[in-house]
């Protein structure tokens, strides 16, 4: 059994994060000792490290939680539910890219005009190119 800081210190997490996925109901202790301090066992151990690698991986937490409900009842659920979330997590992903690289094709332009000199930042095209975006 871990309590809460051997926990957190062994999966290398802050105790915070530990007491924010017991609130959200995806971590919580197998039990708690007489004077009230979470103790983990090694199931809510692996538990963890599953949350940490789909979390790693860009899943958000109401994801997470959808892929332990499963987890915990596989006979339940289908190969094809959980390709489902993943498929849709992948399609994020690419579409952040996307948009991650158009803001380096501009950005890219943008440094390209300014002349970088020592001059007063009054006429900075770099400045100017983000001013005339918001207007």
């Amino acid at each position: 059994m871990y309590k809460i800081g051997q926990l957190a210190k062994a999966e290398n997490i802050t105790v915070e994060a530990l007491r924010f996925y017991d609130q959200q109901g995806i971590l919580s202790p197998g039990l708690r000792a007489d004077n009230g301090y979470r103790l983990y066992s090694e199931d809510d151990r692996v538990r963890l490290r599953f949350i940490q690698s789909a979390k790693n991986l860009g899943f958000t937490l109401k994801e997470v939680k959808e892929l332990l409900d499963i987890k915990v009842e596989k006979g339940a659920h289908t190969c094809g539910e959980v390709k489902y979330i993943a498929e849709h997590k992948l399609a994020d992903i690419q579409q952040k890219i996307q948009q991650l690289q158009r803001f380096e094709t501009t950005l890219k332009k943008v440094v390209a005009t300014c002349c970088g000199g020592p001059e007063s930042a009054e006429h900075c095209s770099i400045l100017e190119a983000i001013e005339e975006k918001v207007a």
